[in-house]
């Protein structure tokens, strides 16, 4: 089997032969910079080793030069004899190639490989004549919409459904109920935390209103409930009914502390949409000026794609470090400084009213005649770069939405399972941002590109201080 077969992406992978005799002679042309290898033995049909690594040369030095002092390390020298390398601008992104070329290889091995065990989700069986909620590591496709996840664990899946479950009336037992006035009930029956369907203690109709109201909990993330019960709370106080506005602000309470066991990422499966920025590696050889480019993958369909680069030329980043008042004056603000202009701004309430009107119906006109004010031609500048970045931005998601084919089972649990190790580490350790649609399942661009200027000033700090 020969890396095209392997790898179907040879074209982006470096490739040198590999000699014991000259492994040092070799490895010191290696970069220094984070990437993702395979190392290939004498047979073709052999199967390579895989890995990633912040540091190209020193992993394959450790691996392909014999040490003395380590004599129990892994040594690979006798068997490689030809490397191939791809450099990566993260290591989320190293994880993402490392896993891609790993299912090629070793198909649903893959995941055992790269410990990517299926995410829990919080399923509602709303097929079942009276619906309940179960928590599964194997939510079925076509019942996507009902499946909420991915949590960081089963366990944590299990209390927020246990919760849940507390601030409603839905049955807890996993029986397929036929209700019959002679059924015995159960515990929870007893304590009125339950409707009881199975001894008919209410109607169908009861039932499916509660159920309806645990689906909508699920898919807001509590956020239906607790629109309810701030009404009713706001309501009572309004009424000066302010014992029933107390108890009704600690069931609010009850209902935060649960919506708070599911994170932003906590979404019906099969609408699952995610946006995530990484900054550039930062390794031994990284250039000492930051990257003008920040990485975006996208959670789409099921799978990650990317990386596509957005540009960050033009973006105005605060220099925390130097305390510069010029070039990064705006934290993170989201225009540029127009050629040969600089960022001085008039004072308030500078300029004529008809100036404003003629910049309002044509932005452009102030810049194209070079009239009006110069505060007029300033915010005419950094509107047009507003609008010159979002477009940018809105080119980069265009990219990444472009149609796909439909990924396997193993692609489908693998790249889950990566965003979903990714988004759960702790913030401290996450490096870069994600960001979600709207309510109306658009993208928030400008929230985006606060982020992108977020990112790039981290980078820009990073780099003063190395």
């Amino acid at each position: 089997m020969n890396s095209a077969e392997v790898m179907g992406l040879s074209a982006e992978f470096q490739s040198v032969g590999f000699d014991p005799g000259a492994a040092r002679e070799i490895l010191k042309a290696l970069p220094e910079r984070c990437a993702v290898f395979a190392l290939y033995g004498e047979a073709a049909n052999a199967e390579p080793y895989i890995g990633r690594t912040p540091n190209l040369r020193g992993r394959l030095e450790r691996l392909l030069i014999p040490s003395p002092k380590h004599p129990k390390r892994l040594q690979l020298a006798g068997r490689v004899r030809r490397i191939e390398w791809r450099l990566t601008g993260s290591d989320f992104e190293s994880l993402l190639l490392q896993f891609d070329l790993l299912q090629k290889v070793y198909g649903a091995k893959a995941l055992e490989r790269m410990h990517l065990g299926a995410p829990a989700f919080v399923r509602f069986l709303g097929g079942n004549s009276y619906p309940r909620v179960t928590v599964t590591n194997r939510p079925s496709q076509k019942e996507a919409e009902w499946a909420y996840g991915p949590f960081a664990s089963r366990a944590v899946a299990e209390r927020f459904a246990d919760e849940a479950l507390k601030l409603f009336l839905l049955r807890r037992c996993t029986e397929d109920l036929e209700p019959d006035p002679s059924h015995p009930g159960c515990v929870y029956s007893e304590m009125k935390m339950c409707l009881a369907p199975c001894y008919k203690g209410c109607s169908d109709e009861r039932y499916a209103e509660e159920a309806a109201a645990v689906e909508r909990f699920l898919a807001t993330r509590g956020e239906s409930k607790l629109v309810q019960l701030r009404a009713a709370r706001d309501e009572a106080s309004g009424n000066l009914e302010f014992e029933s506005a107390a108890a009704l602000h600690a069931q609010v309470q009850k209902a935060e502390a649960v919506r708070a066991l599911a994170p932003e990422l906590v979404r019906p499966m099969g609408q699952l949409r995610a946006v995530v920025m990484q900054p550039p590696a930062v390794g031994p050889t990284a250039p000492s000026a930051p990257s003008p480019e920040v990485a975006v993958f996208m959670y789409l369909n099921g799978r990650l794609r990317g990386p596509v680069a957005f540009s960050t030329l033009g973006m105005r980043i605060q220099n925390e470090q130097s305390g510069s008042s010029s070039l990064f004056a705006q934290p993170m603000a989201l225009e540029a400084v127009a050629e040969g202009r600089d960022s001085r701004d008039q004072a308030p309430g500078t300029g004529d009213k008809k100036g404003r009107e003629q910049e309002d119906k044509d932005p452009s006109a102030s810049l194209r005649t070079g009239s009006g004010t110069e505060g007029q031609r300033d915010r005419v500048a950094a509107r047009a770069a507003r609008t010159m970045l979002e477009a940018r931005m809105e080119a980069v998601l265009a990219e990444l939405e472009k149609p796909m084919e439909a990924p396997n089972a193993v692609v489908r649990q693998g790249h889950l399972a990566l965003l979903k190790r990714w988004y759960y580490r702790p913030e401290v350790k996450r490096p870069g941002e994600i960001c979600f649609p709207d309510d109306e399942g658009a993208w928030p661009v400008r929230a985006m590109l606060r982020a992108v200027g977020r990112i790039a000033a981290k980078s820009l700090t990073g780099a003063a201080t190395s």
